[in-house]
């Protein structure tokens, strides 16, 4: 039953984002592994849309939020008004109150607004004047945003990086899948109507048996293997606990979704770039991207 489920996620959303099998399965990946996804590309290559495709295959209540400069925290988080009726101040709760918040362009906002979201995302509640307030469950932020070099842009901080478990990109699309776009209909009007493959509760039973899924000490020797090398880099400071903690994470996502219940070194590759490369902070002019292949290349798993 559940791979069943899978398999209809998956083909489900191949016909939102055309030719970007990998980039979905990762996508899929990172919320199995009860993870939030960030997703970085140029302006209309379809972040949103499978963003709002996700929310709609998982049966989730969702929220999109367009992020903009003006925006305020409050904007997103909800605000106290006092209530002439019954003498004291009564919460009115904000957008993020949803089971998945599509972040669109969370770089677009100020780095005050952007950190609303970091105790939301770390300890899935918020705190408004002092008062604690839960959040729904399950809890996800998939977010995008527009690459750093993109007028009006605000760099998401280290602190900020962190707390997504991947970030994926997309990138332009074969020329079939381009052709494919052209002769179709457009989608957008159909993004709402998209029936859900699951609901929240075989989610969670979902990502229940993904943390299940069995790791041999020489796989986490390997993973070991992956961060300690990282932390030898000259160019940048190396990935922490949590990104291991991530990393082994996302690989037993990856394994479910093939359909197995115990990880190879596979898996841990498929991944590794998605989980690490946002978190490699380099003081070269060699990227994330460099580094991460570097590592993969000069650790051998030993099984």
């Amino acid at each position: 039953m559940s791979h069943s489920s899978i398999t209809a996620i998956l083909n489900q959303l191949q016909h939102v984002l055309l030719g970007k099998p990998h980039q979905i399965k990762l996508a899929l990946t990172c919320i199995l592994a009860k993870g939030h996804l960030l997703i970085e590309d140029l302006p209309g290559m379809g972040k949103t849309s499978l963003s709002q495709g996700m929310a709609q295959s998982l049966g989730l209540s969702h929220q999109r939020i367009q992020f903009t400069s003006d925006m305020l925290p409050a904007d997103i988080l909800g605000v106290s008004i006092f209530d002439k009726e019954q003498s004291q101040f009564v919460f009115h709760p904000g957008p993020i109150f949803k089971q998945m918040i599509l972040a669109d362009e969370i770089n677009r906002a100020s780095p005050k607004t952007q950190s609303a979201l970091l105790e939301a995302m770390a300890e899935q509640q918020i705190s408004v004047d002092g008062v604690t307030h839960a959040l729904p469950s399950p809890f996800f932020v998939i977010a995008t945003q527009n690459p750093s070099e993109q007028s009006g842009t605000f760099p998401l901080p280290e602190s900020q990086l962190d707390r997504f478990m991947m970030r994926i990109s997309i990138g332009y699309p074969d020329e079939t899948a381009e052709m494919a776009m052209l002769k179709g209909e457009d989608i957008s009007p159909q993004l709402q109507h998209l029936p859900a493959c699951v609901d929240p509760l075989t989610l969670i039973e979902l990502q229940s048996q993904v943390s299940k899924v069995k790791a041999s000490e020489a796989l986490l020797n390997y993973i070991l293997a992956l961060v300690k090398g990282s932390r030898q880099l000259n160019e940048g400071y190396g990935l922490s606990p949590r990104a291991s903690k991530a990393l082994l994470s996302a690989a037993k996502a990856w394994a479910f979704i093939q359909g197995r219940n115990y990880l190879v070194p596979d898996d841990v590759q498929a991944v590794f770039a998605a989980v690490a490369e946002h978190r490699l902070r380099h003081t070269s002019q060699q990227q994330g991207e460099a580094l991460s292949q570097r590592l993969l290349a000069s650790t051998n798993p030993i099984l």
